[in-house]
């Protein structure tokens, strides 16, 4: 089973892909997908939708995991990351792909046992919990960790969905 995990973000939004076979989970790939703050939006979407579409594609992942987004800011600010998690969702699904999506409390308490966890702690859960886990960058981190959290809960997520 191949995990793709995304971590919504409309500047920098991290992803990643690992791999579940029983008890062992490798990761196969991570990346950040980047747009230009120069850029009118709907080129900026474009571009992450694009980006997210070509990884899809690359390594064909079984299924998909977003984050849902938490704002503790203005509504412009919430509106246009929401506009960013729309692609987050929409590239999978696009594919064909089934979605979790997690709270951003409820992936740490899957990876660190603790839903208030810095992203220090993430970052060092994923590296013990995951094969190869080398990410580069916190949004990597998290896609990670929103994959990891998937891979444990996907049977749950998928009976409520059924």
């Amino acid at each position: 089973m191949r995990i793709l995990g995304i971590d919504p973000g409309l500047r920098n939004m991290g992803w990643a892909v690992i791999e579940v076979v029983g008890q062992n989970i490798t990761q196969i790939a991570s990346g950040t997908a980047h747009s230009d703050s120069k850029q009118a939006l709907s080129e900026r979407l474009s571009d992450l939708y694009g980006q997210l579409k070509s990884v899809v594609e690359m390594y064909r992942p079984d299924e998909a995991a977003v984050e849902e987004t938490f704002v503790n800011s203005g509504a412009a600010s919430a509106l246009k990351l929401g506009q960013a998690r729309a692609m987050a969702l929409l590239a999978p699904a696009r594919a064909g792909l089934f979605v979790g999506e997690y709270a951003p409390n409820q992936v740490k308490k899957t990876v660190v046992g603790a839903g208030h966890a810095d992203k220090s702690q993430v970052s060092y859960m994923v590296k013990l919990q995951i094969k190869g886990a080398s990410p580069d960058t916190a949004d990597e981190a998290d896609a990670l960790a929103i994959a990891l959290c998937h891979a444990h809960l996907r049977k749950s997520k998928q009976m409520r969905v059924a």
